[in-house]
């Protein structure tokens, strides 16, 4: 086996090297493959490689995913116990911890779910509907490789003599296609009995592996391994022939069996060394023996199963039993098995006692395959059917139920199905073999139900007792539906039409069964809806519901709305707005009747409420639209967790409503969590996914941030392409927004290509008439943008007008042009200077200004990033006050802020901090161009960072500030305003920042006469918010209440972590020297002292959160002034000057509660208005 060896070390070196390699070792049983492979293994494992090994059996090829099951499950708890630093027990507790740590998310967690089947959430499984099966492998992989690039180099053992189901052999391809990027460490090996039947989707595997072929043993190569058995190192000793002849004849060349024969022969002394000749050779018995070869068992059985000689019959039949249910098994399926016959009791006995198998938690495995093989060879056929007939009745006299089995009961179905058939109990085969296919569907498996379901026809054949038309019809429709989910639509249209030409020739039977007639048509209406095919689907559809009406005359049932509605939906897709109007809302009436005679929940009314707002969008009624999907949203959001998939759904339709209605300022925030929420739940590579950014590139096109749009949609047309069918109808409104995205960012060629692509698809999809409106506005944007191609093109065009400068042009314009301010209709404008991702207060000031906005108190017209690294203060800026409804608020990037350029300081992490085309470069240009917007002695300043931008402003621009500026609200804090003729600002973070600024800014505003604001540190000492009030933040959902939540905590202790190093220390960055140990607990602690050796987290000891931003926003709203700030006044050159908070004795607040009451309201109303929580929807 020498050359086999060298191959697969070969392999190992390869993957070693970072080059991914696969390796197919092949031969029968008992051919040394699995000793081949372990010593591989061994060598691989002493140079660092990481071994998972799973092994199957013929029997679980039925099973999608199942040969990978043991990979994943012992790949989570090899990496949760690395990062914990303690051994996990379990595959489950494993992954709660990963997601716990980000190792995972949920996408992850329901993708992980389809092979670990203990591991995922049942209420999520859900969230699989509608997923492509190449989307789903690849978003499968994208959660994998998330642990097996932790635990690189890894080799992958797949060893058994089943076949590999299609759903594991395309995830392996997948992770092969990928693991040069990601994983480059890998090896992976594939053992079977015979060269591995693969997937056409997986044929790159056959052409890359290296194969390795076992054959038995030529006499020549027996010979050699007696040797080696026989420990013959001289060269001069031989073997007798007859030996040689003997072990050869008994072991059919298997090295195994080569060893167990040599082993039983010497442990009963049968071989001897004859000096005269030189060889090793059979010992004769006596001297009347004439062939000493017949005292060698000619059954191997009889050897490998000496030493079992002395069991009891109870573990005899144990291990009869043991191998009719299989190589391994789970105990916990066969549990029912315990009550008449005890066996996995005695199962473990016969494992600890006589190490006949291994195991793992509930899973079994013989320790020998031989062994295996060898019971099983002990039984006759009748034998074997009496035991499969005998576990078959224990589960029935048990009555176990799968439920309680929880993702496990799928398994017992399926098993139970194998052991009625080789019980040749067909009926009872055809019913668990249903069973099996019904919850594999149920939990979107429908690799595994199609082939549950065709095995229950298969049984069919065999059964003596005639099945009735609805007993043959349900698995064939069935099977139908799950073609129709994975793709596969021409075998489903063979299967369906074979159901329902089986139907109408029956034509007596189906009369009784009109529900079953019904269930075979909409089956075909959803395949050919699938597919495109309107009419074909319009036609069965208006046979069918007329019967369903006819069955259920009842006012309420939910069986008919549903029918009614699948029919309105075609009618819809077809193009027939006004008869899908008519029917869906007769479904939604339906469904009212039954809500409101409690056979159903609220909830179930939410679906006619989408599909009707759907339905009048199409016929542009978006006002009534938008009322729809808002009842449906409010129904999920009271319902629904607010992750799950259909609460998101509701959002992306309430926001393309809005868009639509010019409202997609509201719309957006909407369209960001949606596009999170699927983020998280599907995966990046879910049709849902790309819905949610076609949604949100919409409302980004609305608001004029066409770049935005456009990075959207081409994200979204990446993963349609890939998860529909080429040239699909759900491609082309997506198409039809990129060419009017392309169109606006003056990129007019690819425009119309779009264009010219989407009437391609049209006419592929619809017939004449059909869609008529689409495909004329289609044609009408060709027509004119091949006019302005034309135009621009034109030689007469004046340079810096051609096709070339258009979309830079355009860029430009699309970031400098302002509207004006109105200060009647939309309040005070205001300029914020914010070093946001600091700390999390300067966030929440934005929050508090979405909801002085929309009380029209503030009008923000600017947002400046400042301090380094500002470009990545401006990202999280710009998410942030998207998300919170503010998205046509311009932000530009200002300066470092005073801080060195080769220091950048922490920016905390938050999802929604994405880099944007809409982000003003230049956040100095911002500040003119929006100054130069408002009228004269109306904007605010609020500074809420170092004072270095608005420094640079006061000195390029002094005419424009003093023209257009009416005060300067400033965090910071001012030497006590009755020292001296003029305020000097002190040592806040904020001036420390770049002092000479905040001095310039201080002196500046008083000699020209600009008012001044200052809330220093002592008012937000004066009323500290609890961290109860972050915890009512979160519970809203809202994204940016979650990371403020989860960030204030990292933020407190890192906090600590400077205040507690020396204040000469530079890890301190700008804190004051006077922010020590005990100023923190003074601070966040009201009482006791922690010892700065204290290195755990301090969050739990967090009594109050000083918010010093928050209270800035809202000084700077005269109303809120007046009501809850008592000031100092400093009149300079006539002008007055305010100061809050100027001692720890005179903080400035006038009411604590009070303003905690109208600042808690506020931010809650922001984060739930955002949402659409609390909104009138008329």
């Amino acid at each position: 086996r020498q050359a086999a060896m060298n191959s697969l070390v070969n392999v190992k070196d390869q993957a070693a090297s970072g080059e991914p390699a696969i390796a197919f070792v092949s031969g029968g049983p008992f051919l040394g493959k699995s000793r081949l492979i372990d010593e591989v293994a061994a060598e691989a494992a002493s140079d660092g490689f990481t071994v998972l090994k799973s092994f199957r059996t013929s029997l679980d090829s039925f099973t999608s995913f199942f040969p990978l099951r043991q990979i994943v499950a012992a790949a989570m708890i090899k990496v949760a116990s690395t990062l914990r630093g303690e051994d996990f027990d379990s595959e489950v507790e494993a992954a709660d911890y990963l997601v716990q740590e980000n190792v995972f998310k949920k996408t992850d967690r329901v993708n992980i779910g389809s092979i670990v089947p203990q591991v995922a959430d049942a209420q999520l499984l859900s969230l699989l509907s509608g997923m492509n099966p190449n989307a789903r492998t690849k978003s499968i992989v994208d959660s994998m490789m998330k642990i097996l690039k932790l635990l690189n180099p890894l080799i992958i053992i797949l060893e058994g003599d089943g076949d590999i189901d299609p759903s594991s052999w395309s995830l392996l391809a997948e992770i092969m296609q990928r693991a040069k990027e990601e994983c480059p460490t890998i090896m992976i090996i594939v053992s079977s009995r015979n060269s591995p039947t693969i997937t056409s989707a997986a044929s790159n595997l056959r052409r890359n592996a290296v194969q390795v072929k076992l054959t038995p043993f030529e006499k020549n190569e027996t010979e050699q391994y007696l040797r080696f058995l026989l420990r013959i190192e001289d060269t001069e000793v031989g073997i007798d022939q007859r030996l040689i002849d003997v072990v050869h004849d008994r072991a059919n060349g298997c090295p195994l069996f080569i060893e167990s024969v040599a082993r039983w022969a010497h442990e009963k002394n049968l071989i001897e060394f004859v000096e005269g000749s030189k060889k090793m050779t059979l010992k004769m018995l006596d001297e009347r023996s004439d062939d000493v070869t017949d005292a060698i068992p000619r059954e191997l059985s009889n050897i490998l199963l000496a030493p079992f000689n002395h069991l009891s019959p109870p573990l005899w039949d144990a291990l009869k039993i043991a191998s009719c249910i299989g190589y391994s098994f789970d105990s916990d399926l066969y549990r029912a098995l315990n009550q008449e016959l005890e066996l996995i009791p005695k199962i473990e006995e016969l494992s600890e006692k006589y190490g006949c198998f291994e195991h793992t938690g509930t899973h079994f495995r013989w320790k020998q395959q031989a062994v295996y093989e060898a019971v099983k060879s002990l039984l006759m056929v009748n034998q074997r059917q009496i035991i499969h007939r005998m576990i078959v009745d224990a589960f029935r006299a048990n009555d176990i139920d799968p439920n309680d089995l929880v993702l496990k009961g799928g398994d017992v179905h399926r098993l139970l199905g194998r052991h009625c058939a080789l019980a040749e109990d067909w009926a009872a085969a055809f019913e668990q073999y249903i069973k099996a296919g019904d919850r594999a569907k149920a939990a979107f498996n429908f690799n595994e139900a199609s082939k549950m379901y065709e095995e229950a026809i298969d049984y069919q054949a065999k059964m003596t007792e005639p099945l009735t038309l609805r007993s043959r019809m349900i698995p064939t429709i069935n099977l139908g539906a799950c073609f129709r989910e994975l793709a596969r639509y021409r075998e489903a249209e063979a299967v369906l039409t074979r159901c329902l030409n089986e139907a109408e020739t029956n034509s007596a039977a189906i009369a009784l069964d009109d529900e079953l007639y019904v269930r075979a048509l909409t089956a075909m209406a959803a395949l050919h809806q699938a597919r495109s095919n309107y009419d074909d689907a319009r036609q069965l559809y208006e046979k069918a519901v007329p019967i369903a009406r006819n069955i259920h005359e009842s006012g309420s049932s939910l069986w008919l709305a549903g029918n009614i509605a699948g029919y309105a939906e075609t009618l819809r897709k077809s193009g027939d707005l006004p008869q899908a109007e008519l029917h869906h809302r007769e479904a939604l009436e339906i469904r009212t009747r039954a809500v409101e005679e409690k056979s159903c929940t609220e909830l179930e009314l939410a679906v006619s409420y989408t599909q009707l707002g759907c339905t009048l969008a199409g016929m542009r009624r978006h006002n009534e639209a938008y009322q729809q999907h808002h009842r449906a949203l409010g129904l999920r959001y009271r319902y629904l967790d607010f992750s799950h998939g259909l609460v998101s759904e509701s959002m992306n339709y309430c926001a393309e409503s809005l868009c639509a209605l010019g409202r997609g300022v509201e719309g957006i925030p909407l369209a960001l969590h949606a596009v999170e929420i699927r983020k998280t739940i599907f995966g990046t590579t879910h049709p849902a996914y790309a819905h949610a950014l076609s949604i949100l590139a919409s409302c980004y096109q609305s608001v004029g941030r066409s770049f935005d749009a456009r990075d959207c949609l081409e994200k979204c047309l990446e993963i349609c392409e890939v998860a529909f069918q080429r040239n699909h109808a759900n491609i082309i409104p997506n198409l039809m927004n990129y060419g009017n995205v392309l169109r606006s960012t003056g990129d007019l060629k690819k425009a119309r290509t779009v264009y010219q692509r989407a009437i391609a698809i049209h006419q592929l999809n619809f017939k004449e008439g059909q869609q008529a409106s689409r495909l004329e506005k289609c044609r009408a944007e060709v027509d004119n943008l091949a006019d302005k191609i034309l135009q621009l093109e034109s030689p007469s065009v004046p340079v810096g007008d051609s096709m070339n400068d258009l979309s830079d042009d355009l860029m430009k314009v699309q970031l400098h042009s302002l509207a004006p301010a109105d200060v009647e209709s939309d309040g005070t404008p205001v300029i914020v200077f914010t070093d946001i991702g600091r700390d999390v207060d300067d966030e929440l000031s934005l929050v508090l200004l979405s909801a002085l906005r929309r009380k029209h108190l503030l009008n923000p017209i600017a947002i400046i990033a400042t301090l380094s690294p500002q470009d990545q203060r401006a990202h999280l800026a710009r998410g942030s006050i998207d998300s919170m409804g503010m998205p046509d608020v311009p932000v530009g990037i200002g300066s470092s802020g005073g801080v060195d350029d080769d220091i950048e300081l922490e920016v905390y992490d938050a999802d929604y901090s994405i880099p944007s085309p809409c982000i003003y470069q230049s956040g100095i240009e911002l500040v003119y161009a929006a100054l130069e917007s408002v009228p004269p002695n109306s904007a605010q300043l609020l500074c809420i960072a170092s004072l270095a931008d608005v420094a640079t402003v006061m000195r390029e621009r002094e005419e424009l500030f003093t023209a257009k500026v009416k005060e300067v609200v400033v965090m910071g804090g001012v030497v006590s305003p009755e020292i001296g003729e003029t305020l000097v600002p002190d040592s806040a973070y904020n001036n420390n920042c770049d002092i000479s600024a905040a001095r310039y800014v201080y002196r500046k505003c008083q000699e020209i006469g600009i008012p001044t604001v200052t809330l220093s540190r002592w008012a937000a000492y004066g009323c500290p918010m609890p961290p109860q009030l972050l915890d009512e933040m979160s519970a809203t959902e809202h994204m940016v209440a979650r990371n403020i939540r989860s960030v204030s905590k990292i933020s407190v202790d890192q906090l600590w972590n400077k205040v507690r190093l020396h204040p000469s220390d530079p890890r301190r960055e700008k804190i004051p020297n006077r922010c020590d140990v005990n100023w923190f607990c003074r601070t966040f602690m009201s009482k006791g002292e922690l010892s700065k050796d204290w290195k755990a987290s301090v969050w739990s000891l967090v009594q109050k959160l000083n918010m010093y931003d928050p209270l800035a926003m809202l000084l700077a709203v005269p109303a809120y002034r007046t009501a809850h700030f008592a000031f100092k006044e400093k009149v300079v050159n006539g002008v007055t000057h305010l100061c809050v908070g100027t001692s720890e004795r005179d903080t400035g607040i006038k009411n604590r509660l009070a303003l905690f009451d109208e600042y808690s309201t506020l931010f809650l109303s922001a984060f739930e208005e955002s949402l659409h929580r609390k909104v009138n929807i008329n």
